[in-house]
């Protein structure tokens, strides 16, 4: 049930790679750059985005060239940009920057017949920003979707989002909740892949996961550059106190391209009293 890898220099090869012994349904690598450096890569079946959390690059999908993708200089400085390269396509990240911090998503996805998907950029401006939760009730937190509601019918079924916690310290994905069963209306089954930073960077947070409502399960302690996938079971999450927390989001779908959630009975009347929680649910719908 999910699994934490420590950070630790991955050189440019993935984290999260094809086939994940854990959460085969996504792909994560994140990839740095200097000026004048390119890397490419091809995934013949998943469906990616290229992410910029800090720097600048030239970003090409089958011979397309989307120019001067990222402004800002890190994830804590302006919001994202973002390509999405459809299923099989070959990406190149060129750097134009000094140095480019780039993430780059990878979601399953059989190309439905008839409805053929193409390459496209997300501008900062053009993310979908959400901000619920309170400082009382310590979930105050702020989300920007790259890959969602807005573009949906450009995409397959992979979510791409940036979280935050606002504030010093705080509690995210709360009340628990779980994506990983196919039972709709419900619930639909979505496998996860986060990698954390903190602001300071020697901050720190942890993970928890547990399978049923009942249970005890795993306590991951998460730093900048831990990883965590998720194939079943309810994970919140919660930064120390003194530190802002961030985590980058890859949730893909098994079936369905619209992820509902399904809370932890013992804890779901907090999404009746956390404000704007019900908003923050209906924006991944």
């Amino acid at each position: 049930m999910g699994k934490h890898i420590p950070p630790f220099d991955n050189k440019n090869a993935p984290v999260v790679g094809v086939n994940d012994d854990t959460t085969p349904l996504c792909y994560f690598n994140p990839v740095r750059l200097k000026k004048g450096e390119s890397h490419r890569y091809k995934l013949d079946d998943y469906e990616s985005a290229v992410v910029l959390a800090g720097g600048t690059c030239d970003i090409t999908v089958d011979g397309e060239t989307f120019s001067g993708i990222g402004k800002r200089a890190s994830v804590w400085d302006g919001d994202p940009a973002a390509v999405y390269a459809p299923v099989g396509s070959d990406v190149t990240v060129t750097c134009v920057s000094d140095e480019a911090d780039v993430m780059i998503a990878g979601g399953r996805y059989e190309q439905e017949a008839g409805h053929a998907l193409s390459a496209f950029a997300v501008q900062p401006e053009e993310t979908d920003k959400i901000q619920y939760g309170s400082d009382d009730t310590k979930t105050h937190r702020k989300i920007k979707h790259i890959f969602g509601q807005k573009n949906a019918d450009k995409r397959g079924r992979m979510l791409v989002s940036e979280l935050f916690t606002v504030g010093a310290g705080g509690w995210s994905g709360f009340p628990p909740h779980k994506h990983d069963e196919d039972r709709a209306p419900q619930e639909t089954r979505y496998e996860e892949v986060y990698q954390f930073r903190f602001n300071p960077d020697f901050g720190f947070g942890a993970q928890f996961l547990y399978e049923h409502e009942d249970d005890c399960g795993p306590v991951y302690h998460v730093r900048t550059g831990s990883v965590i996938a998720i194939d079943k079971g309810y994970h919140p999450s919660v930064a120390a106190p003194g530190y802002e927390m961030y985590y980058f989001t890859i949730i893909v779908g098994e079936t369905s391209k619209s992820l509902v959630q399904h809370f932890d009975p013992h804890h779901e009347y907090q999404v009746h009293t956390i404000p704007g929680i019900k908003d923050m649910v209906a924006k991944f719908k």
